[in-house]
């Protein structure tokens, strides 16, 4: 393992309210080894060098209890959004299981973004800080099919064991879901996907999806996206330089159509994709200012 200088390693966010309802963002490790082949974080303006090479933050957990020991507001900290926290590594160094442990002593919520059923092996602190605080687990699933997840995601595991992986969280009580993002212009942006992914996730007892119905293509990670496309769809690269050019946002083309199939299957199931209602549903000050109101 490589280790990186850092000075830091939680930080105070002001788009918490918009995304997820966190209020603090840490990332242990740098870097990701799922080798997604769409992931945004690849791109220049984040300015990692070496994005594949999994590294870690020297003194982290030190860092970390010093910054949470010193906290008087305190919150609900996003762990995982620029490098999986859940990555390889994590079986040997347990970094994300000792951050946790120090967030359950500090008394403090959490929300992890992840593709790795290797979460259920935190799934007891996970449950002991939910029994005190607010947590959220949101699996990225961007196909149902285990081969197209094989090509678009190849180093993580598939997307079925993403959704038994779901199945026992909701089973312990955690408040679990999946981000539907990216979905895939021309490959994944189909009826048949979508309405299978709300009833698996039905089915796992998933609370809630959230969905852009579109992907990002920044400089850098455009170019690897491109890469991986000639490799595995034939032509499909031109069709992408042609529909979107030098787009940043690139939405699905039929997103009204699909993104209304999306929210009639969601509420068919009785499944979240709301942020703010996702929001209110998981947190517990929500709950107990309903309750108080009601009294």
């Amino acid at each position: 393992m490589e280790y990186i200088d850092a000075k830091t390693i939680l930080t105070k966010v002001k788009y918490g309210h918009t995304w997820y309802g966190i209020d603090y963002n840490m990332n242990l490790y740098r870097g990701c080894s799922h080798g997604c082949i769409y992931c945004d974080s690849r791109s220049k303006c984040y300015h990692i060098d070496n994005f594949d090479f999994v590294k870690s933050k020297k003194n982290a957990l030190s860092i970390l209890e010093t910054e949470l020991s010193k906290k008087r507001e305190k919150g609900v900290v996003g762990v995982g959004s620029m490098s999986d926290t859940y990555n390889p590594c994590e079986r040997e160094f347990e970094l994300t299981r000792e951050a946790l442990k120090l967030l359950l002593k500090y008394d403090f919520g959490v929300s992890i973004d992840t593709k790795s059923d290797l979460v259920l092996r935190d799934l007891d602190l996970l449950k002991e800080i939910n029994d005190k605080n607010d947590v959220i687990v949101k699996f990225t699933i961007t196909t149902v099919h285990d081969d197209l997840a094989n090509i678009i995601e190849p180093n993580v595991c598939v997307s079925s064991k993403r959704f038994r992986a779901i199945k026992t969280l909701a089973d312990s009580g955690i408040f679990v879901g999946i981000m539907l993002n990216p979905v895939l212009p021309f490959i994944t942006d189909n009826e048949e996907n979508i309405r299978q992914l709300v009833q698996l996730a039905s089915e796992s007892g998933a609370k809630f999806i959230h969905t852009y119905m579109s992907m990002t293509l920044r400089d850098g990670q455009r170019e690897y996206y491109f890469d991986k496309l000639d490799k595995h769809f034939d032509g499909l690269k031109q069709k992408y330089i042609q529909y979107y050019g030098k787009r940043y946002d690139c939405v699905v083309p039929n997103y009204k159509k699909l993104y209304k199939v999306f929210t009639e299957e969601c509420d068919r199931y009785g499944i979240l994709y709301n942020m703010e209602e996702i929001i209110k549903a998981y947190k517990k000050e929500s709950c107990s200012d309903e309750q108080l109101s009601f009294f």
